[in-house]
């Protein structure tokens, strides 16, 4: 059960222009459910992407750099997004690349364009062959049904293990233009981002150059997709892509130094967090969701890594899924984050405005019977103070239940 996550409203996710999105029920895995996806983008527009750092990653990773390098090298522009569920096709070696371009081509002969303006994804099982000819003939039905406010079937479309389909709309005025972003997002399970999220997309109309757009793409994963834990896995398939249809009356933004720049990634970073944190609210199993805010670093790096060691932390997690307050295992996990001048007599710990240990030790007016209250809640605050500087950052994260590995270990029956 998701944690204080509904299905969003189709009628508060707004249609983009210049992008249309269309599905099908292709069988690529279990009849019966919507699995693959496509995204088509008008002349015009822009798209930039981050990927898994994962070394072993998917097949369609490989062939949507590819595809980038090629336009930024020959020009064109992404016209298509094909997306399946079902199949990771990752592990799956020379074959499975060949099968990601077969899609790429098969889809580029549908709506008319090159098979390098086509962008691959998928999500599922590892290590499976992708059933390319169950793909290639749901193709036509998903062109089929383009159209611009289709957001929800989209966001289900390329949903796995998610109970909720993820999905976030906004409108705002930029120098008195009118702007929308709409976006969608996937993942329950395997989700420790390293450069992307596991599957996100999301569309703006304003106009922005490639170089720029490049730029945000990084920024906002960094903020948003990149500060999420749900089990410390990071996927083969992890992708983030973000469109701009150049669909708006606003004037192109051709560099970061325009103001303008600014106010979008700021509205853009919004969006893509809300869905970050719907990933976290969803987690394989999870009951609680937790923000763990590391303050009084020297770096924000510095204070990166001990949010990070408590968040991956299973010792950790699972004291909170049983709201169990051993909060020794937090101090153990600040202790073995990796800094290593830590002066541990400094540092503060509090769950939400409940103090717990300061001066190397549990703090004078702790009462565990505090702590348990705090935990039995499912919307927790873990706050760490160093002590050692200025710096500050924040990760969300859930707990990790009996429920975690029932999913994971019936996943593939």
């Amino acid at each position: 059960m998701a944690v204080k996550l509904a299905t969003p409203d189709a009628r508060y996710l707004y249609p983009v222009a210049g992008v249309e999105l269309g599905w099908t029920q292709a069988g690529i895995r279990k009849p019966g459910r919507k699995d693959l996806l496509l995204v088509r983008i008008g002349a015009g527009g822009q798209v930039a992407a981050v990927f898994t750092r994962n070394r072993f990653c998917a097949a369609p990773v490989v062939v949507a750099r590819e595809h980038l390098a090629q336009i930024a090298a020959h020009g064109g522009g992404i016209r298509l997004l094909v997306i399946n569920t079902g199949c990771a096709n990752a592990g799956t070696g020379q074959d499975g690349i060949e099968d990601a371009r077969g899609s790429c081509a098969a889809a580029a002969a549908l709506i008319g364009c090159r098979a390098e303006e086509v962008l691959p994804f998928s999500t599922g099982v590892i290590m499976e062959p992708l059933p390319l000819q169950r793909l290639v003939a749901g193709l036509p039905a998903a062109v089929a049904r383009f159209a611009p406010d289709q957001w929800l079937e989209a966001a289900e479309a390329i949903m796995t293990t998610d109970t909720v389909p993820k999905a976030c709309s906004h409108r705002l005025s930029i120098g008195g233009y009118a702007l929308t972003i709409t976006g969608i997002a996937k993942g329950a399970g395997m989700i420790n981002p390293n450069m992307a999220t596991m599957l996100g997309y999301v569309a703006t109309d304003a106009t922005v150059a490639p170089a720029p757009l490049q730029v945000m793409v990084r920024r906002v994963a960094e903020r948003s997709f990149n500060r999420i834990c749900v089990d410390g896995d990071t996927s083969t398939n992890d992708a983030f892509v973000l469109i701009a249809s150049g669909q708006s009356d606003m004037p192109i933004v051709a560099s970061v130094e325009d103001p303008r720049f600014a106010a979008l990634e700021r509205a853009i970073t919004d969006v893509a967090r809300q869905l970050a944190q719907a990933i976290v609210r969803d987690g394989e199993g999870a009951t609680k969701f937790i923000e763990i805010v590391v303050e009084g670093a020297r770096c924000e790096e510095e204070a990166r890594a001990v949010a990070d060691a408590i968040a991956r932390s299973p010792l950790v997690k699972t004291a909170f899924f049983a709201s169990d307050p051993n909060l020794g295992r937090i101090l153990a996990a600040i202790g073995n984050a990796g800094v290593a001048d830590l002066d541990c007599s400094r540092v503060q710990l509090f769950l939400n405005e409940v103090p717990v240990a300061r001066d190397g030790g549990r703090h004078p007016s702790y009462r565990e019977e505090d702590g348990r209250r705090v935990m039995q809640g499912v919307e927790i605050l873990v706050r760490v103070d160093l002590g050692r500087g200025s710096c500050a950052t924040s990760i969300w994260t859930c707990d990790l239940s009996q429920e975690y590995v029932s999913i994971n270990a019936d996943y593939r029956s």
